[in-house]
């Protein structure tokens, strides 16, 4: 069943490939390719938190399965490097087609080679970041056994087990990756390259990073990923190799669209339109913030952003804590910290129908006394006592210009 944000398009050889969109909440800044290690797929975690990341940071990102892994092979039904790398040249065109030109390409681990050998053919982009990648393809061969090699030597093919799947390597796959002259290719890109490695990387050492940076030319920049492991598990690791790569491209993307800025000019209020994306996908403007509103999954939407009602219920816990911290800041109490919960619910043959219930949390060395006064001025914040007097609501139609 096709996913809301796939996207589809077709390889040399006529195959289909569904890959996946990740939308920023305001018009992207860039977009972005990003190739996956060789035993991971555009699901595995580094590629999926890799790209979330960069679509917080406003750059639009397509992840998709290409040869190796698992899902996608060539037609001898076995991995091959030369097949990713066209792959990834066959999703640059048809991203290109489809008015999402990719500027940046980032690439983990073995997807970190595929870029950098694909970037010779696509001239558009104008950076590329490697997270962990070898400085070879033949560096996957080391990651199998002797008697698989030995078996691929005498039988012409064997099923090795990389990163706890099951792969089916040929005698010409080994050929295909031990012929590879990437370094060659890297020195000629002569484009912005970040380099990030991990220095206790176990999969794949450090020196392949310093191999990198070397064949390379300027401008090029390394960084260190500390301790974080080969395929970035740990969440605060993913989100800092994005938040970097998206920062060192800024200066090599295109300008920020004014929605991205807040000089877009617009009147005073909130603006809500439709971005294209899903069924009720909506971009929300108010003053220079920018974010989603949608519906959730189950309701047939993209669950991109809060849905209306939960904005609605924002509004309410934001202006109860705010005015428990004014009040409490004004008698000069020791408020440390209040939190507010709000669920929103229907009553069926009641009036009113809606209900928002409201769970508050109040921090600090108050007495009794402070603590029922503060509850009582979340009963009366503005948006409370909006709620509950209601409201009248003004409609204008704008001409069909």
């Amino acid at each position: 069943m096709k996913r809301q944000g796939d996207f589809e398009f077709t390889l040399e050889d006529g195959r289909t490939v569904s890959g996946l969109i990740e939308q920023p909440q305001a018009t992207p800044r860039g977009w972005a390719l990003v190739a996956h290690c060789f035993t991971c797929g555009q699901d595995g975690l580094a590629a999926a938190r890799l790209s979330r990341a960069l679509a917080r940071s406003g750059v639009g990102v397509l992840r998709f399965d290409f040869a190796g892994a698992g899902d996608r092979a060539d037609e001898a039904g076995a991995a091959s490097f030369a097949a990713d790398v066209q792959d990834l040249i066959a999703a640059s065109a048809a991203m290109e087609a489809a008015g999402m030109t990719p500027n940046l390409l980032v690439g983990h681990s073995l997807g970190g080679l595929a870029v950098l050998a694909a970037a010779e053919q696509l001239p558009q982009v104008r950076a590329i970041a490697t997270v962990g990648a070898p400085a070879d393809a033949a560096h996957v061969l080391t990651h199998l056994a002797r008697d698989d090699l030995e078996r691929i030597e005498a039988e012409g093919e064997t099923v090795a087990d990389l990163g706890g799947r099951p792969y089916r390597i040929t005698r010409a796959f080994v050929e295909d990756v031990r012929t590879q002259s990437t370094r060659d290719a890297i020195a000629r890109l002569r484009r912005p390259l970040l380099v990030m490695h991990a220095p206790r990387d176990e999969v794949v050492s450090i020196d392949n990073a310093s191999a990198i940076f070397v064949a390379a030319k300027h401008p090029k920049s390394f960084v260190s990923l500390d301790d974080a492991d080969h395929l970035l598990s740990r969440q605060a690791d993913a989100d800092y190799a994005a938040g970097v790569i998206a920062c060192w491209a800024s200066r090599y993307l295109p300008a920020l669209e004014p929605d991205l800025t807040g000089d877009e000019g617009h009147a005073d209020g909130v603006l809500v339109e439709e971005t294209g994306g899903g069924a009720y996908q909506a971009r929300v403007r108010i003053g220079p913030h920018v974010f989603l509103a949608d519906e959730p999954e189950s309701l047939g939407g993209l669950g991109s952003g809060p849905s209306p009602f939960e904005l609605v219920s924002a509004g309410l816990g934001a202006c109860s804590v705010m005015t428990m911290r004014m009040y409490a800041a004004r008698k000069g109490w020791p408020l440390e910290r209040a939190a507010v919960r709000v669920v929103h619910s229907k009553r069926k043959d009641q009036t009113p129908a809606d209900v928002f219930r409201r769970v508050i949390s109040i921090k600090g060395p108050l007495d009794e006394t402070q603590r029922t006064r503060l509850l009582e001025m979340a009963d009366r914040c503005p948006v409370d006592l909006t709620l509950v007097r209601g409201s009248e609501v003004e409609t204008e139609l704008l001409p069909p210009d």
